[in-house]
């Protein structure tokens, strides 16, 4: 006996290619946490991680840019090496840079509802660099925020010492990255023309 199963969708075309796309953006956070420097100021390398946090909001949107981000974390936690050197355990979500992980589907959520005034996703032509580079930065803020707590309950250092090892001195690093992810989604606008 046989079983017509054509008419049956078990989850819609549309959540199929968004879950592809947050997987992904999550395998994209991964990549860009091989790309690593020692920060000689901090306990904190530089990676690319939040460059791919600032895509994932922008080109998935709020609800699935933070879905990327937290099967990026499910991965990693589970044994996937994603994390900052390829490390991966679900002790790097509760050790000195957890406040960053933690932080990155939150940040994700923010920029994808800045840049799209919303839950639904609209015209990436049609916003503004300013737009852009505002709703980069309030994710900056969320990510750094979060990093510096993270630092100080973890590594016993002040308030202050976290707030300066653990952000102030990143932030020129987060101005080139804000600078590449717009010059991505406007190269990624020139190439749809």
């Amino acid at each position: 006996m046989a079983t017509n199963t054509e008419s049956v969708d078990l989850v819609g075309d549309e959540v199929a290619t968004n879950l592809a796309r947050a997987a992904l953006f999550a395998a994209l956070v991964g990549a860009f946490a091989y790309v690593s420097f020692p920060n000689p100021v901090s306990p904190v390398s530089v990676t690319l991680q939040v460059l791919g946090v600032f895509l994932a909001g922008i080109f998935l949107g709020p609800v699935w840019g933070a879905a990327s981000l937290v099967l990026y974390l499910a991965a990693g936690a589970l044994g996937a090496p994603v994390f900052q050197g390829g490390s991966a355990g679900f002790v790097e979500l509760v050790g000195g840079t957890a406040g960053y992980l933690w932080s990155y589907p939150i940040a994700a959520a923010l920029v994808g509802a800045i840049v799209h005034r919303g839950g639904d996703l609209r015209d990436l032509d049609a916003v503004s660099v300013p737009v852009l580079v505002g709703a980069m930065t309030a994710g900056t803020v969320v990510i750094y925020a979060m990093g510096v707590v993270g630092l100080y309950l973890n590594l016993e250092l002040t308030l202050v010492e976290a707030t300066v090892q653990g952000a102030v001195v990143f932030l020129p690093a987060e101005g080139a990255k804000i600078a590449a992810a717009i010059g991505i989604v406007r190269s990624d606008a020139i190439a749809a023309e």
